[in-house]
């Protein structure tokens, strides 16, 4: 799990409205006009599906005149909803890690539910915390062989360290419950789920899969990676540099993560501006000039990556269609647009192979992209997720400067990685 964010920080935060400014649009399609009376759940999503704009291309503000109808169809919205969200990205990222140790979920589990204890008014939410404590330090006591058994040998002395660690803290999460000191409640609770955190990913031994031929020879990340992003934010002085935490996901896409990782190695987003802020996205990554993505210098061609989605409960992410293509309506994906700063790539709206450089970031969590029936799951490559100082994003506006994104760790996971060549 990335490390605690030290330096960085965010001050002041103002209402930040629109500039109207941008060299190029990414938004391609809006919402139609109403058709009769009638309302049509399914045409509504499929509209705001495309509208969403997380694709390349001009700007068009409402259907073409020679658009036609879509073929595919969007299935019920009730089948889509599979129980309540997880919309914390640090929860996301330790369920997503590809362990199967039952022992050490049980108490990761007992640790996030003290988040919603807290919500409880007064000092009466610790009567709750106390008993998510106690349910976690029974479940570790209990499950400690299992979870020494279930780490990688080349980890695991990091790992029995990690986990002497969490039952101390246990102990000092015991103890501020009952001196019944809320407010240290949840900077305890943060401390030790990265451990768990830590121990989860100390069980990882390897990549678990091989990745596909013909994708083998690109950058991948085979592992995970820690960035830092830090955004100037123009014309306003009452906000300083803000740096955004944000943790890439190579388990769940490779691919995706590795060309990402290896743009950030090229220096390709230092100094680009936010290209598109309307309250739903934040987006960058059109260069200037006329070309859309990165040309690589050594080829003097764009280079594309395939969509790649990982399905829960696969061993190895789907390539080069979305799950609605496949009819996999009631698949999850591994990598959900539940958290707030939730990061992928974006792409040509007709063309699932076409993401180059372009990223964006979702914020708004709407009717009709509510986390864990999003209509974005399975359409857009998921790769990562900000997990400090996500909701400063939503303060962002076209024109802010993206000065710098330096990788924190993880950068050892890269192969293949096309900066080193020369050219």
């Amino acid at each position: 799990m990335a490390a605690a964010l030290a330096s960085s920080r965010c001050c002041g935060r103002p209402a930040l409205s629109p500039t109207g400014r941008g060299r190029r649009s990414l938004v391609r399609g809006a919402l139609s006009g109403e058709k009769g009376n009638s309302f049509s759940w399914k045409e509504c999503a499929i509209s705001v599906a495309l509208s969403v704009g997380l694709i390349t291309g001009p700007p068009t503000f409402g259907w073409s005149a020679h658009a036609s109808p879509l073929e595919p169809v969007i299935p019920d919205i009730s089948v889509l909803i599979s129980g309540p969200p997880i919309k914390d990205p640090c929860a996301l990222l330790r369920y997503a890690l590809p362990i199967d140790n039952k022992a050490i979920r049980e108490v990761q589990k007992p640790l996030e539910d003290i988040t919603d204890s807290l919500k409880v008014a007064g000092v009466r939410a610790l009567d709750s915390v106390e008993r998510n404590v106690r349910q976690a330090s029974r479940a570790l006591s209990n499950g400690k062989s299992l979870i020494l058994t279930g780490l990688a040998e080349s980890k695991r002395a990091n790992g029995e360290e990690i986990l002497d660690k969490l039952v101390v803290g246990l102990e000092e999460l015991q103890r501020i419950v009952e001196d019944r000191n809320r407010k240290a409640v949840a900077p305890k609770q943060k401390e030790l789920l990265n451990y768990v955190g830590t121990i989860e990913e100390d069980m990882v031994d390897g990549f678990p899969y091989e990745v596909p031929e013909e994708y083998n020879n690109m950058p991948l990340l085979k592992g995970r990676a820690t960035v830092d992003m830090k955004v100037k934010i123009k014309d306003n002085p009452n906000v300083e540099d803000c740096v955004f935490r944000i943790v890439l996901d190579g388990y769940n896409a490779p691919v995706t993560s590795g060309n990402f990782l290896d743009l950030v190695e090229r220096k390709f987003y230092d100094g680009m501006e936010v290209q598109r802020a309307d309250g739903f996205v934040v987006q960058t990554g059109d260069p200037e000039g006329p070309a859309e993505g990165f040309i690589d210098p050594s080829t003097g061609k764009s280079r594309t990556i395939p969509l790649e989605i990982m399905v829960d409960g696969d061993k190895a992410p789907i390539y080069g269609e979305t799950l609605e293509e496949l009819g996999l309506y009631k698949a999850q994906t591994k990598l959900p647009f539940n958290a707030f700063g939730t990061m992928a790539m974006a792409r040509e709206e007709f063309d699932d192979n076409s993401a180059s450089s372009q990223i964006f970031w979702l914020l708004k969590e709407s009717e009709l992209t509510p986390s864990n029936s999003n209509i974005l799951d399975g359409r857009y490559a998921v790769f990562g997720y900000v997990t400090e100082n996500e909701d400063y994003l939503a303060d962002l506006k076209v024109g802010d400067v993206i000065e710098s994104i330096q990788v924190v760790s993880g950068l050892d996971n890269l192969v293949n990685p096309s900066y080193k060549i020369v050219g």
